[in-house]
């Protein structure tokens, strides 16, 4: 008794119905399709030769984003909004030095984003506010008729989920979330390895955010980030270990996320850290120090993922492929291991086996062999440009050029909705002792209309 009324507890904070059956696993209720509505599975809009774009939220992100789309083609900054009025003028700023006009200018509440949003001269609305703005700016943006890209997590609970999903449906706009990581350019190669079968068939992914913010969580406007880790569970930034890999699983493009578990540990660091960082006495820190998610799919594979903010590990997102000829990792080393006989002939197979990494120097030819046409196209100059290492010029580079013509984009808003609902499923699984939790058909139904991860160009 004691189980269940847990989850019923659980159940009504997050205000998302659930319910355990007799096979033990929760589930949590799927709203039906409103009537009327179709699916985005790829979807295409009209194309737009010059996109206009106005950004929200200058803060940490934002500043980046702007001065990124300073150096791509095809692009008019329209408008610029932060609660801060210095922000704005900072990124005003970049404009000038890129011999640009001004762009709109819009801060002084939390609200003034729904001015931008109404203006009729912008395509885009380009969200990098705090994770409780991230929904509300969205869906302000679709419902005045533009396209919606959401800084990562694009949405911290399923009821944000299915409003981004119903809204993306019936407006027919695009709500992309920014999840960088699957242009790196490891990870865009690997994949590109994967699906020439080099590894084989791919079984097990594993993905991961191990970033010790001590030194970043000052920065955050109003304590919103360290605030938030206090009072939620769960797996609350999956998305860069996550993303990547689902693309290499071809999820909901013919499997499918099952089931989850989540477990971890207690926080040791939460509450000194906040006693570090804010001078204030709290009694609990819900988030725990470590957090891992382990993930059944519909074809028997499995992915894992791990959050840790808190302790002093060393930056890393793990990004590993384990197939049967073959095993890739990114961190803490990239390496590559095969069976020899999967290699091109290009490669020397001399010493190769299956059982230690292949030499640095055959990594780099493999790298070098299997480059995404993507990164040989602008992979330097995206170096130029910046934003970790360039791919996050290479990720805005893709949304205008799918934008411009008409293309669908590379992210959907079911991978938004499968990459961001470890959080509030993983709180669910852990509140009942690591409990199965069902990965909702974000899709409804459509989990098999698209065959395999692609990425789309003009003909």
């Amino acid at each position: 008794m004691k189980r269940l009324f847990v989850l019923l507890s659980v159940a009504a904070a997050i205000l998302v119905s659930c319910s355990k059956t007799t096979d033990g696993i929760i589930r949590t209720e799927v709203p039906a399709r409103p009537a009327g509505q179709t699916d985005m599975l790829g979807f295409a809009a009209d194309p737009i030769d010059t996109v206009r774009v106005g950004f929200v939220g200058l803060g940490m992100r934002g500043p980046g984003a702007v001065q990124r789309f300073t150096h791509l083609q095809g692009v008019k900054i329209v408008a610029l909004c932060d609660v801060l009025p210095e922000n704005v003028e900072k990124c005003q700023k970049t404009l000038r030095e890129a011999g640009l006009p001004e762009a709109a200018a819009y801060s002084g509440d939390t609200d003034v984003y729904k001015e931008l949003c109404a203006r009729e001269d912008l395509d885009l609305v380009y969200v990098c506010t705090d994770w409780s703005h991230h929904v509300p700016v969205a869906l302000c943006a679709m419902e005045n008729g533009k396209h919606a890209a959401i800084e990562v997590p694009a949405a911290t609970s399923l009821q944000e989920i299915w409003d981004l999903i119903n809204t993306s449906e019936r407006t027919r706009k695009h709500c992309i979330m920014l999840e960088n990581c699957c242009y790196d350019f490891y990870e865009m190669t690997a994949l590109n390895m994967a699906q020439q079968g080099l590894f084989g068939e791919i079984i097990h992914v594993e993905g991961s955010y191990h970033h010790c913010l001590e030194p970043f969580w000052p920065e955050y406007w109003n304590n919103w980030r360290l605030d938030f880790n206090r009072t939620h569970k769960g797996d609350l930034y999956p998305t860069h270990g996550l993303g990547p890999v689902c693309q290499v699983l071809n999820i909901h493009r013919g499997d499918q996320m099952k089931t989850l578990v989540a477990m971890e540990t207690s926080s040791r660091l939460g509450i000194p850290t906040y006693k570090k960082i804010t001078g204030k006495d709290i009694d609990s820190f819900e988030s725990g120090d470590h957090i891992m998610t382990m993930i059944s799919t519909k074809l028997g594979k499995t992915i894992q993922i791990q959050h840790d903010v808190m302790t002093p590990r060393p930056y890393d997102r793990m990004y590993q492929l384990v197939g049967t000829k073959g095993y890739a990792q990114k961190y803490p080393v990239p390496g590559f291991s095969f069976e020899p006989e999967q290699l091109p002939e290009t490669i020397d197979h001399e010493n190769l086996s299956g059982h230690s990494f292949v030499p640095a120097d055959v990594r780099d030819a493999l790298m070098e062999q299997y480059k995404p046409g993507i990164v040989k196209e602008i992979g330097e100059y995206a170096k130029e440009v910046g934003g970790h290492g360039g791919m996050d010029f290479i990720m805005d580079y893709r949304l205008v050029y799918c934008l411009r013509n008409g293309l669908p984009l590379d992210i959907d808003v079911y991978d938004l909705a499968e990459w961001c609902c470890l959080a509030e499923l993983g709180s669910i699984s852990i509140a009942n002792g690591s409990a199965p939790v069902e990965v909702p058909d974000f899709t409804r139904g459509g989990q098999d209309k698209i065959k395999g991860f692609s990425y789309a160009f003009a003909k």
